[in-house]
C-alpha cells in the first residue's frame, strides 16, 4: 500500500511540474517568469501576465532545485522596469516601485516587456507589495546561489535604496507601519483592510531584514541607520497593538475611550463595542492567539487574515511564544482556517451589511468566496514554512495531505468556496500556476526544513543590528 502510494505522489508531482515548464515566459530566448494561469478560457486580460507576488513562490521552488537562470533574469528584467526618477505627474508610477506584473509583446519582430503599475488592474491600485516581494526574492537568490556580487551590482544596490527610500519615506504620520490603500496586496479588491494591514506590515518586516543584508552596510548609510532605526519600532508595534489572546481581549474589554496623552492606555482609542467579544471568547482556545488584521485609529479589525500571520513567523516579526500561539490556534481551530483545502485567506468571512459595506457588494467577493473567506492552496507553502519553523511540522503534513488528494482531480484551482473550503472556486481559473508552485513548494521543504533559509529569518537583535549584515 505504501509503494502505491508513493507512485501516486510521484506521479502528481511529475504532473505540477509539467503544468509548471509550460507557464515559463521566455523573452529573448531567455526564461523570465511565469504566466499567472495556463488556462486562458475564461479569456481573463491578465492572464498571461508574470505577477510578482506570484512568482515568489515559483522562484523559491527554482531556487531549492538549482535552476538559478530563471530568478536571475526575473530580477535583471523586472529591475529594468522600475522607475528610477520622480513621478512626472500624479497618474505615473513612484520612483523606485516595482511593478504589479509584465508580459512579453512582440511588434515587428521586437520583443519588449510591457510593465502594469496598477494601470490595468482592478479599480486601478498601486502594487504595494510588489517591491516587497522583490527584495525577499533578491535575498534568496543571494542566499541559495551564494553570490553575493549580483546583489552588490551598482543598479541592484540603488535598486535595493529607492524601494527603502519609497518605504521609509517621511509622511503624515507617526507610525512605524506602512499605510496603504484597500487591495495594496494579495487581497487585491476592496475588503476593508485599508490603513495598516497585516500582509503588507509582515512584509515590509521581511523586506527590511532581507535589504539590511543585501546592502551589507556598504550602501547609502542614511538608509541603512533608517532601517536599524524602524525594524524595532515596526517589530514591538506589531507585537503589542496587533495581538490578540485571552488576556489581551480581556485588556481591551475594558479599555476607556477618549483617553488623551502619552500615559493613554487605549491609544488608538478603540471602542470596545466595535469588537465581536462573545464569538472570539469562544474562538479563541486558552494557549491560542493571532496578529489582528489592521489596527489603526478607532479601528481593530480582529479577522484572522493567514498569509499575515504565516510571515509574521516566517520573518520572526512575531515573538517565538506568539508563534506557538498562533500554532495552537491553527490546530484548534483546524475546522475554520484549514478545513478541506489549506487555507482560508481570511476568517470570518464578512456576510449581510458588513459585506456590502466591505466590499461595495464585489460579486466575486461574496461570503465565503475569493477574498472573502476563500480558500487558497498557494497558501499551503507559508503555512508548512510557518510549521516548521515552530516545530510542529506534524501540522504540515497533515495539511499537505488534504491538498494532494483534491488538487490534481479539480484540476489546480486558483480558489475554493464555502466555510471548509468543499466547492472548487466559482470563477477559480484552472491550472493556476502559484496553486502548483504552492503545493510542489510545500513538498519541497516538508522534504527538508533546511530550505526555510531562502526566507526565514532569526530574533533581530536591536542592541547591535550590525549583526544583520551576515547572510
Amino acid at each position: 500500500m505504501e509503494r502505491e502510494e508513493l507512485i501516486i505522489v510521484d506521479d502528481l508531482e511529475k504532473q505540477a511540474w509539467e503544468i509548471l515548464k509550460k507557464s515559463i515566459i521566455y523573452y529573448q530566448g531567455r526564461p523570465v517568469g511565469t504566466v499567472a494561469t495556463c488556462d486562458a478560457s475564461l479569456g481573463d486580460l491578465h492572464h498571461d501576465h508574470c505577477f510578482i507576488r506570484d512568482f515568489a513562490s515559483s522562484a523559491l521552488l527554482f531556487l531549492i532545485k538549482g535552476k538559478y537562470d530563471i530568478v536571475r533574469n526575473f530580477l535583471e528584467e523586472t529591475l529594468k522596469l522600475q522607475p528610477k526618477k520622480s513621478q512626472l505627474d500624479a497618474y505615473t508610477p513612484g520612483q523606485g516601485l516595482i511593478p504589479a506584473s509584465f508580459k512579453v509583446v512582440s511588434e515587428n519582430g521586437q520583443e519588449y516587456l510591457e510593465a502594469d503599475f496598477g494601470e490595468h488592474a482592478i479599480a486601478r491600485v498601486t502594487p504595494v507589495d510588489s517591491c516587497l516581494w522583490w527584495v525577499i526574492i533578491l535575498y534568496a537568490y543571494v542566499k541559495s546561489t551564494k553570490d553575493i556580487s549580483f546583489a552588490l551590482q551598482p543598479e541592484f544596490q540603488q535598486g535595493i535604496m529607492l524601494i527603502m527610500e519609497l518605504c521609509l519615506a517621511t509622511r503624515f504620520e507617526m507610525y512605524p507601519t506602512l499605510l496603504v490603500p484597500d487591495g495594496a496586496c494579495m487581497i487585491y479588491r476592496r475588503m476593508g483592510i485599508y490603513g495598516y494591514p497585516l500582509e503588507i506590515q509582515a512584509l515590509f518586516y521581511a523586506a527590511l531584514r532581507a535589504a539590511r543584508k543585501l546592502l551589507i552596510c556598504a550602501g547609502d548609510e542614511e538608509i541603512v541607520i533608517g532601517i536599524d532605526n524602524r525594524l524595532p519600532l515596526l517589530r514591538d508595534h506589531i507585537r503589542h497593538h496587533y495581538w490578540i489572546d485571552m488576556k489581551r481581549l480581556n485588556q481591551i474589554y475594558r479599555f476607556k475611550g477618549e483617553e488623551y496623552g502619552e500615559s493613554a492606555v487605549n491609544q488608538f482609542n478603540i471602542y470596545p463595542d466595535s469588537i465581536p467579544y462573545a464569538n472570539l471568547a469562544i474562538w479563541l482556545p486558552k494557549h491560542g492567539g493571532y496578529l489582528a488584521g489592521n489596527v489603526g485609529p478607532s479601528q481593530l479589525d480582529t479577522r484572522f487574515f493567514a498569509l499575515g500571520n504565516m510571515m509574521a513567523i516566517i520573518s520572526s516579526l512575531a515573538s517565538e511564544q506568539q508563534s506557538q500561539a498562533i500554532m495552537n490556534l491553527i490546530e484548534e481551530q483546524w475546522d475554520d482556517l484549514v478545513g478541506e483545502m489549506p487555507m482560508k485567506i481570511c476568517f470570518p468571512a464578512v456576510e449581510k451589511e458588513e459585506y456590502r459595506i466591505f466590499t461595495g457588494c464585489d460579486p466575486r467577493n461574496i461570503p465565503w468566496s475569493y477574498h472573502n473567506g476563500g480558500s487558497w492552496p498557494v497558501l499551503l507553502w507559508s503555512l508548512i514554512a510557518a510549521a516548521q519553523k515552530t516545530g510542529r511540522s506534524y501540522i504540515g503534513k497533515q495539511a499537505l495531505e488534504i491538498a494532494q488528494a483534491r488538487l490534481s482531480v479539480d484540476h489546480w484551482p486558483e480558489y475554493y468556496d464555502g466555510t471548509r473550503g468543499l466547492l472548487i472556486g466559482k470563477k477559480a481559473r484552472r491550472y493556476q500556476t502559484w496553486t502548483v508552485t504552492g503545493f510542489l513548494l510545500a513538498k519541497e521543504l516538508m522534504r527538508n526544513p533546511e530550505h526555510l533559509a531562502l526566507i526565514s529569518f532569526g530574533q533581530f537583535d536591536s542592541e547591535n543590528p550590525s549583526q544583520s549584515c551576515e547572510l
